[in-house]
């Protein structure tokens, strides 16, 4: 393996590998190059792997993450249809929900049962969705805690937030990704109840990120008082319809996801936010939209998220770019 490093005045570190090294390494597919992808896919270059960016409409040489005054780059090709991206058993996917549909194609060339796809998505009904195009794979659910923000393609900034980056589901197979995951310095924690762990970060989602969308602020907002007393009603109501769905959830749990928020660098913008600001379709379905959904079949009375739905379903593209 060759390894050149550099050290520049910006303290940009750069990781060059021979192709001969490719082959003899794991290749993972990267399907949704924004924030949370090139985060996790700098993990995986991070540990050896070859990252195989699928399908990006703007194509760009390498990945490079910035965490605090230090920025790595770490290469990666290009695949412009499923049959570029070469033997590979584990893709990465990191589109928003609600463009699952758009990435099919993708997905559907790893429809068999040696692969794995490790499925970074907000909210819940992560394996129903992608199961829709590869039902034979495996779907490893993925949690998310840290916040990012692409700068430009392939460009994007990290922000670490609590003790965790990650969580999977308990297994054999979430415990090797695990493993590589934080060998390329991610901090991952596995458990054997992702219902109650999904839910749980599903109650920081429906507040942080209707709530900076709809005030066009950044997370500092979640340090206002006014602004916490409605968010810890908003999860109430999801506490209720959390422990009808099979999840252990309790009155402490808002409490404590209301001092994580406050963990949040109060400059840091949520992903819906950014996707307000940039004039892109907003991923609320499978927030707010599932909570809704869910009180309706159990008869709960969710008033606080069926508001939040309404005002986030009545923001048009017309309005992009607005906030």
């Amino acid at each position: 393996m060759e390894h050149f490093l550099a050290t520049t005045p910006s303290s940009i570190v750069f990781i060059k590998m021979s192709t001969q090294l490719f082959s003899n390494t794991r290749t993972i597919a990267l399907i949704g190059a924004g924030s949370v992808g090139l985060c996790l896919g700098a993990a995986f270059a991070s540990a050896g792997w070859q990252v195989v960016v699928c399908g990006a409409r703007t194509q760009f040489p390498q990945i490079e993450e910035t965490e605090g005054t230090d920025t790595h780059a770490y290469p990666i090709r290009h695949a412009a249809t499923p049959a570029d991206i070469g033997p590979c058993d584990v893709a990465i996917l990191a589109v928003k929900s609600h463009q699952t549909q758009d990435v099919s194609v993708w997905l559907r060339a790893f429809n068999r049962a040696s692969a794995t796809l490790l499925v970074a998505q907000n909210g819940l009904g992560q394996k129903e969705r992608v199961a829709a195009y590869a039902p034979q794979a495996n779907i490893l659910p993925a949690i998310v805690y840290f916040n990012a923000q692409r700068v430009a393609p392939g460009n994007v900034t990290l922000k670490r937030i609590g003790a965790q980056d990650l969580c999977l589901p308990d297994g054999a197979a979430a415990q090797y990704f695990a493993d590589v995951l934080q060998k390329g310095n991610m901090r991952v924690q596995t458990t054997a109840d992702i219902t109650t762990a999904l839910w749980l970060k599903l109650l920081a989602n429906i507040t942080a990120n209707p709530i900076t969308t709809l005030t066009g602020r950044r997370t500092g907002v979640m340090q206002d008082g006014t602004i916490q007393a409605a968010a810890r009603q908003i999860m109430a109501e999801a506490v209720k319809v959390g422990q009808a769905e099979g999840a252990k959830l309790t009155a402490q749990h808002v409490e404590d996801i209301l001092l994580w928020l406050q963990t949040i660098p109060a400059e840091s913008a949520t992903s819906m936010l950014q996707d307000r600001q940039a004039g892109r379709e907003l991923e609320y379905e499978a927030l707010t939209g599932y909570v809704v959904k869910a009180a309706e079949k159990h008869g709960i009375d969710v008033p606080l998220n069926y508001l939040i739905l309404s005002l986030l379903s009545s923001i048009h593209p017309a309005d992009f770019g607005k906030a």
